[in-house]
């Protein structure tokens, strides 16, 4: 599978893929659970919510597929990011995307000022589970309590070791 990673690159955020970026989102959501309303706040207005925030939306493209997955950092607080709407295609699935772009995502995390990155999922999300896992993500129940309300389906938080990963 190593051999398809060259077959995959990063896309940055404009406003022509903010339909792929509601599109993405929602297929993964209404499968496994139901679109809540900060959902659709975000994915409906992915610019204002996210971009215009200083954050970032990144996409990974496949060669033969196009636009297959996305993943957002949004700025929650003062150096406070969440790593958030995170998914890939089915039909993409198998392809390493989600690792590729969850690697591109923290790299572009370690040149930001980030004082906390954080992520916000549910236990039937065991793969993402795992790869944040992979990624050196770790399980925080201060992060459980502090954002964890956000989201009705929300019963896991995770945050990532600043001091480890993202020093200069």
């Amino acid at each position: 599978m190593s051999d398809l990673l060259p077959t995959l690159r990063i896309v940055e955020f404009h406003d022509g893929l903010a339909k792929k970026f509601h599109d993405i989102n929602a297929q993964w959501i209404k499968s496994m659970f139901v679109m809540e309303p900060t959902d659709r706040q975000t994915l409906e207005n992915p610019r204002e919510m996210i971009i215009d925030r200083d954050g970032i939306i990144l996409f990974v493209e496949a060669a033969d597929l196009g636009i297959v997955g996305t993943v957002a950092l949004m700025k929650t607080g003062e150096g406070v990011y969440e790593l958030t709407k995170m998914g890939v295609l089915e039909s993409a699935r198998g392809r390493k995307a989600g690792e590729f772009l969850l690697a591109a995502c923290i790299r572009r995390a370690r040149t930001m000022n980030l004082t906390r990155l954080y992520l916000l999922t549910n236990k039937i999300c065991a793969a993402a589970i795992h790869l944040y896992e992979k990624a050196g993500f770790r399980h925080d129940t201060e992060i459980m309590e502090q954002y964890g309300k956000k989201y009705e389906r929300c019963d896991v938080a995770m945050s990532f070791p600043l001091q480890r990963k993202l020093s200069a």
